[in-house]
């Protein structure tokens, strides 16, 4: 080869099916021309300066021509980067149908107690024994799971030095079984609501309807965790016609613009951390080309948060109704190999509320789930009754409203115990909950989405996931930890292959029996599993399937099994070393509706804490950052997309209608970090 023409690289373009050469770049000392050697060429900056020039003839509030929009499995949050709050809005939609509609069904995502023994409770001790004893009164596995919950609640009662109450649960069970409700009159009560009997125009007023069936309503909820609801759709663009109806409702209704007003406002969309692609380009195409918005921005959640809570890193952890995500920010990237899908949220706790109020007698019998106007009956119970903070277990009296159609208020009684901190404990203890159960119906409507876009191990299965099922994957542990190393950054694979270092499996000197749980979970299929499982996010016939294989099991569902801080703490360390994980822990941001329960911080804080002190050295303490002033948990991903529509640095950032039209993903994958 003659002197002078340099070696043929490794093409990395992305180009991937084809044996197409791509020649390398012109050497820059041999031209006499300027193009493309400066970034004032490139589309993204002419594009960026024709808006600026724009923006400067309008003279109007900065944010008020941007929306940011941020879909949640339960409630969407939607609202001008100029506003202080945004609008909340619950994410369901109810259509007429020709055909008679079926009545829901409720899928049980939480253990049952056997038919029978619904009101057993572990057995207490008697007064010259220890208080703080627990054993199961049956064989049932349920009680026995509840019991081992317990047991771990009464160690900590022990550690703070709290006395338990004895007999509390037959006290409780005498109060609330006789209990008969009180009749509220219409007039005299404020929270009376407006129901709609019969035929309606509506479609989005789903939880207002008295009866949907009789009405022929089909009422559906369009998001599920961090992708759409493929249980109750069959098709995808069902699922799109939803959401497309739910924004152009709220923005006529609450903000009062029309669809011909779209051509001017910008859109900051807040997506999840652990994505699915199909997911995000769907949601833009929805946005950008069928709405007709101007331009619009992604940013992942976390990302969001961090900014909302106006730091640079941190370990950001979203607790939503359906999953729970976790993910480290550093400097305002978020690292790919720590994210984390926990198949645990809130809806856990309200259901696991709801089977320990049974066990004591819940006085309001004809309660049913799969309802609206009963769903909300125990949300709000949750949301005023269940506490983290040990010293808040006493024998106390509650009530709460419940609210029909066609009937009047009625009130009632209630008196429980610890039934109130067992029900949130189950995001830290979640033997109880049935995770194949969630999984059931789910079905594979997302094809593959490519793009000329190279794809990278990270995007399906994380080094935080794959630590976190080290116990469970097959093979000699010499390979599996090469295996690591290549997945993870230079940085992360000495502390990853160390021995010291390996994920926490319930060790003796560590207070959670990770493996305990696992195995418990997988006694149908046996302790090591030969092929994948079906799993949640992605069926067998997905292009995720050649990930998987080299594990041997399931890694993502797997992993969404595990305890909330024992994936706090696997996420930080698939992010570095030892410097890195007490960087991490120090800045904990715990986000979402369901981190308002009173003792939350605390609660996490010690778990933390009893984990990282003998695996992590000089390990300071750990703290978990509250949101600032005046925000609540629930809104500060959405403050975040505010923030960031504001910035003027932001103006790099906004993808157009004709950016899409020619590159699609790529364009996305150009302007944005998480792709």
């Amino acid at each position: 080869m003659p002197r002078g023409i340099p070696n043929a690289k490794r093409d990395d373009t992305g180009i991937k099916y084809t044996t197409f050469h791509v020649p390398l770049s012109t050497n820059p000392k041999h031209l006499g021309t300027t193009y493309l050697k400066s970034e004032s060429q490139t589309i993204w900056f002419r594009n960026s300066q024709r808006r600026s020039k724009e923006e400067t003839t309008q003279e109007s509030r900065r944010g008020s021509q941007v929306l940011v929009i941020h879909l949640g499995s339960r409630f969407s949050r939607i609202g001008r980067a100029s506003d202080v709050t945004p609008v909340t809005v619950p994410t369901v939609v109810a259509r007429r149908c020709k055909t008679p509609v079926t009545p829901p069904t409720f899928i049980e995502g939480i253990a049952r107690p056997r038919a029978g023994k619904k009101n057993l409770r572990p057995s207490e001790k008697s007064l010259d024994q220890n208080e703080y004893e627990v054993s199961a009164t049956s064989d049932d596995p349920f009680e026995e799971k509840i019991a081992a919950i317990t047991t771990s609640l009464r160690d900590r009662m022990r550690f703070y030095k709290l006395r338990v109450t004895p007999n509390a649960a037959n006290i409780a069970s005498t109060f609330n079984g006789p209990f008969r409700p009180e009749i509220i009159a219409e007039h005299n009560d404020p929270y009376r609501v407006d129901w709609i009997n019969g035929p309606t125009d509506e479609e989005v007023l789903a939880l207002r309807l008295a009866d949907p069936q009789s009405s022929n309503f089909i009422v559906r909820w369009p998001i599920y965790g961090s992708t759409f609801n493929t249980r109750d759709y069959t098709s995808s663009q069902v699922v799109l016609s939803d959401i497309e109806t739910l924004l152009r409702y709220t923005l006529h209704d609450k903000f009062a613009i029309e669809p011909r007003d779209y051509a001017i406002l910008s859109v900051v969309l807040i997506i999840p951390d652990f994505y699915d692609r199909y997911y995000v380009r769907e949601l833009v195409s929805l946005l950008l080309v069928s709405m007709g918005f101007k331009q619009l921005c992604a940013q992942q959640e976390s990302l969001a948060a961090t900014y909302g809570a106006g730091i640079s890193t941190a370990c950001v952890v979203d607790i939503g109704a359906k999953t729970t995500s976790i993910a480290c920010v550093d400097e305002g990237l978020v690292v790919a190999d720590s994210r984390m899908s926990l198949n645990i949220g809130g809806d856990d706790i309200t259901e696991f509320l709801y089977v320990l109020l049974e066990r004591i007698s819940f006085p309001y019998k004809d309660i049913n789930l799969a309802i609206s106007y009963d769903w909300n009956v125990m949300e709000d119970l949750k949301a005023r009754l269940c506490t983290l903070m040990e010293v808040d277990v006493a024998l106390n009296l509650y009530d709460f409203v419940v609210r029909k159609p066609g009937s009047p208020a009625e009130k009632y009684g209630l008196r429980a115990y610890d039934e109130i901190i067992l029900a949130p404990m189950v995001i830290f203890e979640p033997r109880v909950i049935e995770f194949d159960n969630k999984r059931l119906g789910l079905q594979d409507l997302n094809p593959s989405v490519t793009e000329e876009i190279l794809e990278h191990t990270s995007d399906h299965v994380t080094s935080a996931m794959v630590i976190s099922t080290q116990h469970l994957l097959p093979g000699p542990k010499g390979s599996l930890q090469n295996l690591i190393a290549d997945k993870t950054s230079s940085d992360a694979g000495p502390t990853l292959g160390t021995s010291s270092n390996i994920i926490v499996e319930g060790s003796t000197d560590v207070p959670m029996e990770v493996i305990d749980i696992e195995l418990e979970d997988d006694k149908s299929s046996g302790p090591h599993q030969s092929s994948p499982s079906k799993s949640a996010r992605r069926t067998s016939s997905e292009p995720v399937q050649p990930f998987l294989g080299s594990f041997g099991v399931d890694v993502c569902f797997e992993a969404s099994k595990l305890p909330l801080d024992v994936a706090i703490f696997n996420s930080a360390r698939a992010s570095g070393g030892d410097e890195k994980i007490r960087k991490y822990l120090q800045a904990v941001l715990v986000i979402g509706g369901t981190a308002r329960i009173s003792g939350m911080g605390h609660a996490l804080e010690s778990r933390l804490q009893a984990i990282a002190t003998p695996l992590v050295q000089n390990m300071e303490r750990v703290q978990i950052i509250p949101p600032p002033k005046d925000v609540d948990h629930r809104v500060l991903a959405w403050k975040g997309g505010a923030v960031l529509g504001k910035m003027e640095g932001a103006a790099e950032l906004w993808m157009t209608q004709q950016d899409w039209d020619i590159l699609g993903m790529r364009g996305l994958k150009e302007r944005c970090f998480f792709l």
